[in-house]
């Protein structure tokens, strides 16, 4: 599927079809409350020390034409997340120390276990928007057939990929230093990021 996937993006991308640009993908969030969990450091992932995991129920209107993936790419990109990619989610756990990362549900459903082996399962289906702080783990444990994730990252950070015990000492560093980002990836300047996830005083 990914391969598809990309030759879709590239053929949108340079054609325009399908895609609702980035001016008029921000119309297609719907107003949805936040739903947050936080995650302890269980010993091999840190999770991040201060901010919780937020997962936005149905918050991005998917119909009207346009493909699924191009919505969320065009909606990311609009607020200031960028290299976006089209894929499913690893099914091993995993975390980034260096990045935060938001993963919208652009096709099918799946259940993915956040927060690492002691953390806890969310059901994910399509419209449904997670945003990772630095240092969450996650890992999915069941996808349908069209299960298609479109994930996606703020300017500030660097992308890495953390999954054993050697990258903890770096990690435990690196995570609290990530910046919060300028923009929520669905709501913009005016979404609830930047309540939710405060700078330390």
């Amino acid at each position: 599927m990914p391969i598809l996937e990309d030759v879709k993006e590239y053929v949108q991308r340079a054609t325009g079809l399908r895609r609702p640009g980035k001016k008029e993908a921000p119309d297609l969030a719907r107003p949805r409350k936040p739903q947050t969990a936080r995650f302890k450091d269980d010993g091999l992932i840190p999770n991040h020390p201060r901010w919780p995991l937020v997962i936005y129920r149905g918050a991005v209107d998917l119909g009207d034409g346009h493909d699924p993936a191009a919505v969320m790419e065009d909606l990311f990109e609009a607020n200031g997340w960028g290299e976006t990619w089209r894929d499913g989610i690893y099914d091993y756990v995993h975390y980034h120390s260096r990045i935060h990362e938001v993963l919208g549900i652009a096709r099918g459903r799946g259940r993915v276990r956040f927060g690492g082996s002691k953390g806890r399962i969310f059901k994910l289906k399509a419209g449904d928007v997670a945003i990772l702080p630095a240092g969450t783990g996650h890992q999915c444990l069941f996808a349908d057939e069209d299960f298609l994730v479109v994930g996606a990252y703020p300017r500030v950070g660097t992308y890495d990929e953390c999954t054993q015990v050697e990258d903890r000492p770096k990690a435990l560093k690196t995570i609290p230093k990530v910046p919060v980002p300028r923009k929520d990836p669905v709501y913009g300047a005016g979404g609830q990021l930047s309540k939710l996830w405060k700078k330390p005083k």
